[in-house]
């Protein structure tokens, strides 16, 4: 016993110990990445500075770049060129008090936010990147992929940076997921047709990413779930739980049109959850059915007219054009109009 305890006890140092270093380890990456943010930042402030003084000649912001650049690219390397100079006279534009700048953000993250004219949207992927913990690359998705644009399309401008600020917690589903969903992380060719098993291993495959692009307090419970009515036995394709919303979120997998059966079904599993697995405190289950297209028409016909918990969304496995998706944020917004007005 006296041996097992000393293994026990040493093998809980090990672990420690490595957290210790992996710790410090990731301490010092953010320490050397604000570092350069910081430098940056200065750099712009001392061009600013400068520029004023010449505040007379309208090109000579352009001319101070060009020369810095010229000396300071051939003893420091690429990152003093042309470009990363006027980024960084850009970055203190942009973010002029030094308390503003956030430690979290590292500078590929602030590239892009400085890259973006909409001071609304600069400051809703500040915020998110901040609350979210989000890598560089990962921002970079969420540009890319204009979560924004996307967010608009089911809420208002005002309520999206409010939730991103913090200032109110999300009360419906609608202002979490999002009216389509990009899947191009999980790497699968645009073909005519392709297995429901298919997606799903590869959703299982990215679960990390899958969970990013479902949205704000998800976390997964189970794949295939078996449930028994009677005989009869179903299985359902995910099972989330969303700690913002209280209550569980079921995901149904489509690769094609959503059919009439298929809204049914997820009828049956949100009653089963409803009514088996659900504690009193917690709210209504959300069903999610992800498919390729759906029948509006439909679906407004099948399920209630109060219907708040099953909702039919899309999918791609490509990313969308900015001009797919402000087409699609304008419809969005001409039909809000016109149900307000009626």
């Amino acid at each position: 016993m006296k041996e097992i305890s000393i293994y026990i006890k040493t093998g809980n140092i090990i672990e420690d110990a490595r957290q210790i270093i992996e710790r410090a380890r990731s301490n010092a990456v953010r320490s050397v990445d604000f570092c350069r943010v910081q430098m940056y930042w200065n750099l712009g402030r001392r061009i600013l500075e400068e520029e004023q003084e010449g505040k007379e000649r309208a090109d000579y912001g352009a001319y101070i770049v060009k020369k810095l650049a010229k000396n300071l690219e051939v003893e420091y390397g690429s990152g003093f060129g042309v470009r990363q100079i006027e980024r960084a006279r850009q970055f203190y534009r942009l973010y002029p008090i030094a308390s503003a700048v956030r430690t979290q953000l590292n500078w590929m993250q602030y590239k892009l936010l400085i890259a973006i004219s909409d001071p609304n949207k600069r400051e809703f992927y500040e915020l998110e990147s901040v609350n979210n913990c989000w890598t560089g690359r990962e921002t970079e998705r969420q540009i890319n992929s204009q979560l924004y644009e996307r967010l608009l399309l089911s809420n208002d401008k005002e309520t999206i940076l409010a939730i991103a600020r913090r200032e109110r917690i999300p009360e419906t589903p609608q202002e979490i997921i999002k009216e389509a969903m990009l899947l191009e992380f999980l790497g699968l060719k645009a073909k005519p047709s392709y297995h429901e098993n298919d997606l799903e291993s590869a959703i299982i495959s990215h679960i990390a990413d899958f969970l990013l692009e479902m949205g704000k307090g998800f976390s997964f419970v189970a794949r295939q779930k078996r449930i028994m009515l009677e005989d009869d036995e179903f299985f359902i394709d995910l099972v989330f739980y969303n700690r913002l919303l209280r209550c569980f979120v079921i995901i149904e997998l489509k690769t094609g049109k959503i059919t009439h059966q298929d809204l049914g079904q997820m009828q049956m599993y949100v009653n089963y959850y409803d009514r088996i697995e659900k504690l009193p405190d917690e709210n209504p289950t959300i069903g999610i059915l992800l498919c390729t297209s759906k029948n509006d028409t439909v679906v407004k016909m099948t399920l209630p007219q109060d219907n708040k918990t099953i909702l039919p969304k899309e999918y791609q496995i490509y990313l969308p054009t900015s001009e797919q998706l402000a087409k699609e944020v304008n419809e969005a917004k001409q039909i809000a109009e016109e149900t307000k007005n009626e």
